[in-house]
């Protein structure tokens, strides 16, 4: 989906990332640029240790780079102290993992609301967004007090999709969503994903499959921690149709 305004919801300028463990350095990202514009579906291809999740890490603010600048809707975040990238992050941004990331010991619906308890919105309020955001990606409400152990893959993932967006975040972050799903479930989440983009949000998803990253509208390759180029796949090859 393209955004009419075409505005940078995100960018990437010269961002470095080096791991320094027992004296030992290991440099993930060598000065990535990117810009990722409102409404966009952008998929990342790389083989492993290509810096992938280390990418998505610094787009979601979950670490920040060794050196370059992150910003989000324009905000230099890098500049940011932990608190305030925690408000952005818990704001406008929501995470899809491969390993779903789900608390076993909640419910289903403790699970979604999780990212609404530090907004302090009032309970019942909660439930109605919990409610929009499962129906949303194609969930059912019978799930709302189960166990996440108690459904399949599939429907786990699904789960993991309304946590990430019930907030109602501008930019939805996946790595490897459909990693550990059969190829039927991977259909449903990436058809998922299509409609969730369709629906004004910008999707960013990190894969190392083209059958999932022919669903994207852009294509951007990683190797060895840099984007090297943009790829152009065949759509029709999308696990989605």
């Amino acid at each position: 989906m393209v955004s009419y305004l075409r505005e940078i919801v995100l960018k990437l300028v010269e961002v470095k990332k080096i791991y320094r463990v027992d004296g030992v350095e290991t440099m993930a990202l060598r000065g990535v640029d990117l810009e990722v514009y409102r409404g966009d579906f952008v998929a990342i291809m790389g083989p492993s240790g290509s810096g992938k999740t280390t990418l998505l890490n610094m787009m979601g603010l979950l670490d920040k780079p060794t050196s370059g600048k992150v910003y989000v809707d324009g905000v230099d975040v890098t500049m940011l102290g932990d608190r305030e990238m925690a408000e952005i992050r818990n704001k406008k941004i929501g995470f899809v993992f491969q390993q779903f990331n789900l608390v076993n010991r909640l419910s289903v619906l403790e699970n979604i609301e999780l990212p609404l308890i530090p907004r302090r919105i009032p309970r019942k309020k909660r439930l109605e967004m919990v409610k929009s955001a499962l129906l949303k990606v194609g969930g059912e409400l019978s799930w709302l007090n189960k166990k996440p152990t108690q459904l399949s893959g599939g429907q786990q993932q699904r789960v993991a999709i309304a946590r990430a967006i019930v907030g109602n975040p501008e930019i939805v972050l996946a790595d490897e969503p459909t990693g550990n799903l059969d190829s039927a479930s991977a259909k449903i989440i990436m058809e998922t994903f299509i409609e969730l983009n369709k629906a004004g949000h910008t999707i960013i998803v990190v894969t190392h499959d083209p059958e999932i990253a022919a669903c994207a509208e852009k294509v951007y390759l990683l190797r060895d921690g840099v984007i090297v180029g943009e790829l152009s796949l065949d759509k029709s090859k999308c696990k989605a149709y």
